[in-house]
């Protein structure tokens, strides 16, 4: 068995004081919070497709990474490398989980049958693997969106042939997540949209939409798939409209075409960003509709327009990030996987320790700040009193049903005043920020 990040051993916490970049400041695993102890609140995973596939490459330039396995030039030889490389580095940063799609983790081969042979030949390597190790499949994907067959979409390509190219590929890909014990599977619609209207039926494509996560959802019945099945929002890029717009949009369509009881959101902080959200506000949607499933931990940049997948190091996003986790009561089984990637000037092998590290320490920072919170409970007695009025009197008529615009109409014209109270931003915002600077 080949060592592929010589030098680097597991990684520990050392606490706050400590310098050592190679070391958790703020994550350690074993650390009570609440009713579970860190790595259990916290459910960390590491994307294959960044951190084993990604290059560095832009559209400006070729890739820039440096990596252990970059002089193994036959593709099964390197997917077999790459396999070795990720559990090494899980089981080195003490990550439990891991996720791919299925391009990830096999090289596409000239044909379907081909290429499922491939796949079952990396999934026995990491079926092998997983004997001795700690590290789990969080959840497996379909990369439906990276071929040239898929240049108008998957499920809501024009062209049937693709539909039914997409559904072949998404079969074998549940198969392997639920192989490896995957508890999650995940739908992202990379090209699942439209350029203009001038060339698209919508009604078409989004029936046919629909009719594929119909068909997923049969065939994960029919094969015992017992993981929960997630749909990532994303409101454009590559697309000028993605269908997955955003939560709510997500939410709007499962429920058009009943599918909601079927599907929880898989939220994407950079996601939320280029959809004009806050992360929080994408959760909190998510939360309320009870479909919230699990995490893309990562941040955007809000002066650049595109998905940038920078790892998360913002304390406000993991704060209240993990805020809205704990108050849905946690995660089940979907987690936090890291779908972010180093910069492109950030081409050594150890970058990719030194940004795991950051993005964990500031979500373990971010739990013990929003458990703090929750614990004290200041937030929540605000927003109780703001609504008091709701409680009692015609506020609690409203809520009940028991008034129409008829009654309410009676009500107002002998209502002598009406009297508002402050919402208090300001004094909320600067509270906020006394739980992160001192908790």
């Amino acid at each position: 068995m080949s060592e592929y990040f010589k030098g680097i051993s597991k990684i520990q916490y050392e606490g706050k004081d400590s310098d050592n970049p190679l070391a958790f400041k703020y994550y350690n695993p074993d650390e009570v919070v609440g009713d579970k102890t860190m790595k259990e609140h916290l459910r960390f995973a590491v994307a294959y497709w960044h951190t084993f596939q990604g290059t560095g490459a832009d559209p400006f330039g070729v890739g820039t990474a440096q990596r252990p396995w970059e002089n193994i030039t036959d593709p099964m030889d390197l997917a077999k490398a790459k396999v070795e490389a990720n559990f090494e580095f899980c089981e080195k940063l003490g990550v439990p989980f891991f996720c791919f799609h299925d391009r990830d983790i096999a090289p596409e081969a000239d044909n379907l049958r081909e290429t499922n042979k491939r796949l079952d030949e990396i999934v026995a390597v990491i079926k092998d693997r997983m004997k001795n190790s700690p590290v789990k499949l969080l959840w497996g994907t379909t990369n439906a969106f990276g071929n040239p067959r898929f240049v108008h979409g998957a499920s809501t390509s024009p062209n049937a042939d693709v539909f039914a190219y997409a559904a072949a590929q998404v079969k074998k890909a549940m198969e392997i997540t639920k192989e490896l014990g995957g508890q999650n599977y995940v739908f992202w619609g990379g090209r699942e949209g439209y350029e203009t209207l001038l060339n698209t039926d919508m009604k078409l494509e989004l029936d046919n939409m629909a009719r594929f996560l119909r068909m997923a959802v049969e065939y994960k019945k029919e094969i015992g798939f017992d993981g929960q099945l997630l749909i990532e929002p994303k409101p454009k890029e590559p697309t000028k409209h993605q269908y997955d717009f955003d939560t709510a949009t997500v939410i709007g369509f499962l429920r058009t075409y009943g599918l909601e009881k079927e599907f929880k959101m898989n939220i994407e902080a950079n996601h939320a960003t280029l959809a004009a959200h806050t992360f929080q506000h994408e959760l909190r949607v998510a939360a309320i509709n009870n479909a919230l499933g699990s995490i893309d931990a990562n941040q955007g940049d809000l002066l650049l327009g595109w998905d940038t997948d920078q790892f998360p190091t913002n304390l406000y996003d993991t704060t209240l990030a993990m805020y809205e986790v704990l108050k849905a009561g946690g995660f089940t089984k979907g987690g936090l996987n890291f779908d972010s990637k180093v910069r492109r000037g950030s081409f050594e092998p150890v970058d990719l320790f030194y940004a795991h590290i950051a993005g964990m320490d500031a979500f373990a920072r971010g739990l013990k700040v929003a458990y703090k919170m929750l614990q004290d409970g200041k937030f929540e007695k605000f927003i109780e009193e703001r609504y008091q009025s709701y409680k009692t009197g015609i506020g609690k008529d409203i809520v009940e049903g028991k008034v129409g615009f008829k009654e309410l109409e009676k009500y107002v014209l002998e209502l002598e005043t009406v009297k508002n109270t402050s919402g208090r931003q300001e004094v909320l915002e600067a509270m906020l920020n006394k739980y992160i600077i001192e908790s």
